[in-house]
């Protein structure tokens, strides 16, 4: 059976959202916290200037 373009994009898209917040949930303690180092050093060094 031929699908359309659309229907094929679609589940591609849905896969990849999928892995995505997949590996959000895995890395969410590494992610906020390199979030929270990123701020930390910005207002640290804004404070310099």
């Amino acid at each position: 059976m031929i699908e359309p373009v659309f229907m094929r994009a679609t589940r591609q898209g849905a896969n990849f959202m999928v892995v995505l917040i997949s590996l959000v949930l895995i890395f969410k303690n590494q992610l906020t916290s390199l979030v929270a180092n990123i701020f930390s050093k910005i207002i640290s060094q804004s404070n310099n200037v």
